[in-house]
């Protein structure tokens, strides 16, 4: 309960710093049928708003995937629709042995992270310096927005960890996919990474890249 608490404080002072400026309605709920503006998606008419519209049911335990081990699910504006306009997303991250969340950038979302369960490694890079973390149930960490991140399951067990972000549909660019699930000839990433081109042909089959 206290970690549910500590959850629902961070998140909501979260997304009062970053929107406390931009609030002219009470909410506008997203009208998931029409086109999404650089704004948001235009309001649903408040004649039709329900509660549902503000609650999502998702945050279960997740299948764990490869290669990665892990298993993750977010709750955005795409799938709670409340959250439109309000500037914050969150997401549930399920970590099985040795699962790993690869380096990856969220270019328009700061990032707050609660260890629920477990023990991990997290850590972000600067251009001058890399910070790295191990932290255990009850810790919190904050990336700030667009600085290339990762979190390692370090522990025994496995861990589960939920995060708060400062946009209502955060963007995701995992490294690994923008390197090798694309195009991009073989040896131009050789030359422009100084990786192995057998390492490079692989890192292709595994991400559905080719060239």
């Amino acid at each position: 309960m206290k970690i549910v608490l500590i959850t629902l404080f961070l998140v909501a002072l979260l997304s009062y710093t970053s929107n406390a400026s931009s609030f002219t309605n009470d909410f506008c709920v997203a009208n998931l049928g029409l086109s999404k503006t650089p704004s948001g998606y235009p309001c649903k008419s408040e004649t039709i708003v329900t509660e549902n519209d503000f609650a999502f049911s998702g945050f279960v335990a997740q299948r764990l995937k490869s290669p990665f081990n892990v298993g993750f699910k977010v709750a955005t504006v795409n799938n709670l629709p409340g959250l439109n306009g309000l500037g914050i997303s969150a997401a549930r991250v399920d970590f099985g042995i040795n699962g790993t969340v690869p380096m990856h950038i969220h270019p328009d979302a700061t990032q707050l992270t609660i260890v629920v369960e477990g023990v991990i490694t997290a850590g972000f890079i600067t251009p001058t310096n890399a910070y790295v973390k191990t932290l255990k149930a009850g810790d919190v960490y904050v990336v700030p927005k667009g600085l290339l991140h990762f979190t390692i399951n370090s522990g025994p067990r496995k861990a589960l960890v939920y995060s708060a972000f400062s946009s209502d549909n955060p963007r995701l660019h995992i490294l690994d996919k923008l390197l090798f699930g694309n195009n991009l000839e073989t040896r131009t990433i050789k030359k422009t990474t100084l990786l192995d081109e057998l390492q490079i042909k692989k890192l292709k089959a595994q991400f559905g890249g080719s060239g």
